[in-house]
Protein backbone atom coordinates (compact mmCIF):
# COMPACT_ATOMS: atom_id res chain seq x y z
CA UNK A 1 0.00 0.00 0.00
CA UNK A 2 1.45 3.39 -0.97
CA UNK A 3 2.15 6.08 1.61
CA UNK A 4 -0.42 8.38 0.03
CA UNK A 5 -3.19 5.80 0.22
CA UNK A 6 -2.22 4.95 3.81
CA UNK A 7 -2.51 8.58 4.84
CA UNK A 8 -5.95 8.82 3.23
CA UNK A 9 -7.24 5.82 5.19
CA UNK A 10 -5.52 6.74 8.46
CA UNK A 11 -4.95 10.51 8.95
CA UNK A 12 -1.44 11.56 10.08
CA UNK A 13 -2.73 12.71 13.48
CA UNK A 14 -3.90 9.19 14.29
CA UNK A 15 -1.02 7.17 12.87
CA UNK A 16 2.66 8.14 12.78
CA UNK A 17 4.03 4.72 11.77
CA UNK A 18 5.93 4.47 15.07
CA UNK A 19 4.15 1.54 16.72
CA UNK A 20 7.49 -0.24 17.03
CA UNK A 21 8.55 2.34 19.63
CA UNK A 22 5.85 1.07 21.99
CA UNK A 23 7.10 -2.50 21.45
CA UNK A 24 10.62 -1.37 22.32
CA UNK A 25 9.31 0.29 25.48
CA UNK A 26 7.50 -2.89 26.57
CA UNK A 27 10.66 -4.92 25.96
CA UNK A 28 12.74 -2.57 28.11
CA UNK A 29 10.16 -2.73 30.92
CA UNK A 30 9.88 -6.53 30.89
CA UNK A 31 13.64 -7.01 30.59
CA UNK A 32 13.86 -6.36 34.32
CA UNK A 33 10.89 -8.62 35.08
CA UNK A 34 11.57 -11.60 32.85
CA UNK A 35 10.10 -14.06 35.37
CA UNK A 36 6.64 -12.48 35.13
CA UNK A 37 6.93 -12.60 31.34
CA UNK A 38 7.67 -16.33 31.11
CA UNK A 39 5.43 -17.41 33.99
CA UNK A 40 2.45 -17.75 31.65
CA UNK A 41 4.28 -20.55 29.84
CA UNK A 42 4.18 -22.89 32.82
CA UNK A 43 0.41 -23.06 33.36
CA UNK A 44 -0.39 -25.01 30.14
CA UNK A 45 2.74 -27.10 30.72
CA UNK A 46 1.45 -28.19 34.13
CA UNK A 47 -1.95 -28.99 32.58
CA UNK A 48 -0.20 -31.11 29.95
CA UNK A 49 1.82 -33.04 32.51
CA UNK A 50 -1.06 -33.56 34.95
CA UNK A 51 -3.98 -34.16 32.62
CA UNK A 52 -2.31 -35.14 29.35
CA UNK A 53 -0.01 -37.74 30.85
CA UNK A 54 -1.75 -38.31 34.20
CA UNK A 55 -5.43 -38.48 33.27
CA UNK A 56 -4.36 -39.73 29.84
CA UNK A 57 -3.40 -43.06 31.40
CA UNK A 58 -7.13 -43.72 31.80
CA UNK A 59 -7.98 -42.85 28.18
CA UNK A 60 -7.04 -45.22 25.37
CA UNK A 61 -7.55 -42.86 22.41
CA UNK A 62 -9.49 -39.77 21.35
CA UNK A 63 -10.89 -38.85 17.92
CA UNK A 64 -8.88 -35.98 16.44
CA UNK A 65 -8.25 -34.47 13.00
CA UNK A 66 -6.43 -37.14 11.03
CA UNK A 67 -7.65 -40.04 13.17
CA UNK A 68 -7.58 -41.31 16.77
CA UNK A 69 -4.62 -40.27 18.90
CA UNK A 70 -3.55 -40.76 22.49
CA UNK A 71 -4.88 -38.27 25.01
CA UNK A 72 -1.62 -36.32 25.50
CA UNK A 73 -1.31 -35.78 21.73
CA UNK A 74 -4.94 -34.62 21.67
CA UNK A 75 -4.61 -32.15 24.55
CA UNK A 76 -1.18 -30.65 23.77
CA UNK A 77 -2.12 -28.55 20.67
CA UNK A 78 -5.22 -27.26 22.47
CA UNK A 79 -3.11 -26.14 25.42
CA UNK A 80 -0.74 -24.41 23.00
CA UNK A 81 -3.67 -22.47 21.52
CA UNK A 82 -4.95 -21.68 25.02
CA UNK A 83 -1.45 -20.49 25.97
CA UNK A 84 -1.45 -18.05 23.05
CA UNK A 85 -4.89 -16.84 24.14
CA UNK A 86 -3.97 -16.39 27.80
CA UNK A 87 -0.75 -14.53 27.05
CA UNK A 88 -2.49 -12.14 24.68
CA UNK A 89 -5.61 -11.58 26.76
CA UNK A 90 -3.90 -10.86 30.07
CA UNK A 91 -1.31 -8.59 28.43
CA UNK A 92 -3.94 -6.65 26.51
CA UNK A 93 -6.38 -6.29 29.41
CA UNK A 94 -4.79 -6.00 32.86
CA UNK A 95 -1.52 -4.43 31.71
CA UNK A 96 -3.16 -2.11 29.17
CA UNK A 97 -5.73 -0.99 31.77
CA UNK A 98 -2.96 -0.12 34.25
CA UNK A 99 -1.09 1.90 31.61
CA UNK A 100 -4.33 3.55 30.55
CA UNK A 101 -5.86 4.47 33.91
CA UNK A 102 -3.01 4.71 36.41
CA UNK A 103 0.42 4.98 34.79
CA UNK A 104 -0.97 7.42 32.20
CA UNK A 105 1.41 5.91 29.69
CA UNK A 106 -0.81 6.62 26.73
CA UNK A 107 -1.30 10.26 27.72
CA UNK A 108 2.48 10.60 27.54
CA UNK A 109 2.62 8.72 24.25
CA UNK A 110 -0.01 10.96 22.69
CA UNK A 111 2.06 14.00 23.70
CA UNK A 112 4.60 12.78 21.14
CA UNK A 113 4.04 12.57 17.37
CA UNK A 114 2.50 9.10 17.91
CA UNK A 115 -1.27 8.62 17.60
CA UNK A 116 -4.00 6.22 18.86
CA UNK A 117 -3.43 3.82 15.96
CA UNK A 118 0.26 3.59 16.92
CA UNK A 119 -0.79 2.67 20.46
CA UNK A 120 -3.26 0.01 19.31
CA UNK A 121 -0.79 -1.51 16.85
CA UNK A 122 2.15 -1.28 19.27
CA UNK A 123 0.32 -3.04 22.09
CA UNK A 124 -1.02 -5.69 19.69
CA UNK A 125 2.50 -6.32 18.37
CA UNK A 126 3.83 -6.72 21.91
CA UNK A 127 1.03 -9.19 22.74
CA UNK A 128 1.93 -10.97 19.51
CA UNK A 129 5.55 -11.27 20.64
CA UNK A 130 4.48 -12.60 24.04
CA UNK A 131 2.07 -15.12 22.50
CA UNK A 132 4.75 -16.18 20.02
CA UNK A 133 7.23 -16.74 22.84
CA UNK A 134 4.82 -19.06 24.63
CA UNK A 135 3.93 -20.90 21.41
CA UNK A 136 7.52 -21.59 20.35
CA UNK A 137 8.42 -22.74 23.85
CA UNK A 138 5.42 -25.02 24.14
CA UNK A 139 6.00 -26.51 20.66
CA UNK A 140 9.58 -27.29 21.69
CA UNK A 141 8.27 -29.07 24.81
CA UNK A 142 5.82 -31.05 22.65
CA UNK A 143 8.68 -32.11 20.38
CA UNK A 144 10.80 -33.21 23.35
CA UNK A 145 7.90 -35.24 24.78
CA UNK A 146 7.35 -36.97 21.43
CA UNK A 147 4.00 -35.28 20.72
CA UNK A 148 5.05 -33.92 17.29
CA UNK A 149 4.92 -36.41 14.43
CA UNK A 150 5.02 -34.25 11.29
CA UNK A 151 7.06 -31.29 9.97
CA UNK A 152 3.73 -29.56 9.23
CA UNK A 153 3.53 -28.94 12.97
CA UNK A 154 5.88 -25.97 12.42
CA UNK A 155 2.86 -24.18 10.95
CA UNK A 156 1.48 -24.15 14.46
CA UNK A 157 3.71 -21.17 15.28
CA UNK A 158 2.28 -18.70 12.70
CA UNK A 159 -1.20 -20.01 13.51
CA UNK A 160 -0.65 -19.33 17.20
CA UNK A 161 0.64 -15.84 16.36
CA UNK A 162 -2.58 -15.15 14.46
CA UNK A 163 -4.59 -16.44 17.41
CA UNK A 164 -2.64 -14.23 19.82
CA UNK A 165 -3.12 -11.20 17.58
CA UNK A 166 -6.87 -11.73 17.38
CA UNK A 167 -7.30 -12.13 21.14
CA UNK A 168 -4.99 -9.16 21.81
CA UNK A 169 -6.97 -6.87 19.52
CA UNK A 170 -10.31 -7.84 21.05
CA UNK A 171 -8.91 -7.72 24.58
CA UNK A 172 -7.54 -4.22 24.06
CA UNK A 173 -10.83 -3.02 22.57
CA UNK A 174 -12.73 -4.45 25.55
CA UNK A 175 -10.31 -2.82 28.00
CA UNK A 176 -11.16 0.64 26.70
CA UNK A 177 -14.69 0.07 28.05
CA UNK A 178 -13.50 -1.02 31.52
CA UNK A 179 -14.09 1.43 34.36
CA UNK A 180 -12.65 -0.31 37.45
CA UNK A 181 -10.71 -3.46 38.31
CA UNK A 182 -14.04 -5.12 39.21
CA UNK A 183 -14.96 -5.11 35.51
CA UNK A 184 -12.16 -7.59 34.88
CA UNK A 185 -14.29 -10.30 36.45
CA UNK A 186 -16.00 -10.28 33.05
CA UNK A 187 -12.68 -11.14 31.39
CA UNK A 188 -12.23 -14.18 33.63
CA UNK A 189 -15.89 -15.05 33.10
CA UNK A 190 -15.24 -15.20 29.35
CA UNK A 191 -11.79 -16.79 29.32
CA UNK A 192 -12.24 -19.56 31.92
CA UNK A 193 -15.32 -21.27 30.36
CA UNK A 194 -13.70 -21.03 26.92
CA UNK A 195 -10.60 -22.73 28.28
CA UNK A 196 -12.61 -25.53 29.86
CA UNK A 197 -15.25 -26.19 27.20
CA UNK A 198 -13.81 -25.22 23.77
CA UNK A 199 -12.73 -28.84 23.10
CA UNK A 200 -9.52 -28.27 25.05
CA UNK A 201 -9.90 -31.48 27.03
CA UNK A 202 -12.86 -33.26 25.41
CA UNK A 203 -14.12 -33.71 21.82
CA UNK A 204 -17.07 -31.62 20.70
CA UNK A 205 -19.17 -34.77 20.32
CA UNK A 206 -19.46 -35.29 24.11
CA UNK A 207 -21.63 -32.15 24.47
CA UNK A 208 -25.41 -31.94 23.83
CA UNK A 209 -26.40 -30.63 20.37
CA UNK A 210 -27.37 -27.03 21.32
CA UNK A 211 -24.22 -26.65 23.44
CA UNK A 212 -22.10 -27.78 20.50
CA UNK A 213 -23.42 -24.84 18.47
CA UNK A 214 -22.47 -22.42 21.27
CA UNK A 215 -18.96 -23.87 21.43
CA UNK A 216 -18.53 -23.58 17.64
CA UNK A 217 -18.91 -19.79 17.89
CA UNK A 218 -16.24 -19.30 20.54
CA UNK A 219 -12.84 -17.95 19.41
CA UNK A 220 -10.85 -20.56 21.29
CA UNK A 221 -12.71 -23.38 19.51
CA UNK A 222 -11.55 -22.00 16.15
CA UNK A 223 -8.03 -21.56 17.52
CA UNK A 224 -7.89 -25.13 18.78
CA UNK A 225 -9.30 -26.58 15.57
CA UNK A 226 -6.70 -24.65 13.57
CA UNK A 227 -3.72 -25.55 15.76
CA UNK A 228 -4.79 -29.17 16.35
CA UNK A 229 -5.19 -29.84 12.62
CA UNK A 230 -1.81 -28.28 11.78
CA UNK A 231 -0.10 -30.20 14.58
CA UNK A 232 -1.50 -33.42 13.11
CA UNK A 233 -0.51 -32.46 9.56
CA UNK A 234 -4.19 -32.56 8.55
CA UNK A 235 -4.29 -29.65 6.09
CA UNK A 236 -7.60 -28.85 4.40
CA UNK A 237 -9.52 -25.87 3.01
CA UNK A 238 -11.63 -25.60 6.16
CA UNK A 239 -8.60 -24.25 8.02
CA UNK A 240 -8.98 -21.02 6.07
CA UNK A 241 -12.31 -20.43 7.80
CA UNK A 242 -10.65 -20.60 11.20
CA UNK A 243 -7.83 -18.30 10.01
CA UNK A 244 -10.27 -15.77 8.53
CA UNK A 245 -12.20 -15.81 11.80
CA UNK A 246 -9.12 -14.42 13.56
CA UNK A 247 -8.32 -11.98 10.77
CA UNK A 248 -11.81 -10.53 11.26
CA UNK A 249 -11.34 -10.41 15.06
CA UNK A 250 -8.03 -8.60 14.60
CA UNK A 251 -9.38 -5.96 12.24
CA UNK A 252 -12.49 -5.25 14.30
CA UNK A 253 -10.57 -5.22 17.57
CA UNK A 254 -7.85 -2.85 16.35
CA UNK A 255 -10.33 -0.43 14.77
CA UNK A 256 -12.47 -0.28 17.93
CA UNK A 257 -9.42 0.03 20.21
CA UNK A 258 -7.84 2.85 18.17
CA UNK A 259 -11.10 4.79 17.99
CA UNK A 260 -11.83 4.37 21.69
CA UNK A 261 -8.30 5.44 22.72
CA UNK A 262 -8.54 8.49 20.47
CA UNK A 263 -11.99 9.40 21.79
CA UNK A 264 -11.06 8.96 25.45
CA UNK A 265 -7.68 10.70 25.37
CA UNK A 266 -7.89 13.23 22.56
CA UNK A 267 -11.37 14.70 23.05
Amino acid sequence: MSTGLTLRIVPPGLYARRAHVLVERSYLVHRRAALSLVSGFFEPLFFLLSLGFGFGQLVTSVDAPGGPVDYATYVAPALLAASAMNGAVFESTFNVFFKFKYAKTYDAVLATPMGPVDIALGEAMWCLARGGLYSVGFLAVMAVLGLVSTPWALLVVPAALLVALGFAAVGMAATTFMRTWHDFDLVLLAVTPMFLFSTTFFPLSVYPGPFQEVVRWTPLYHAIELVRSLAAGNLHVGLLVHALYFVALTVVGLVVAARRIGRLLLT
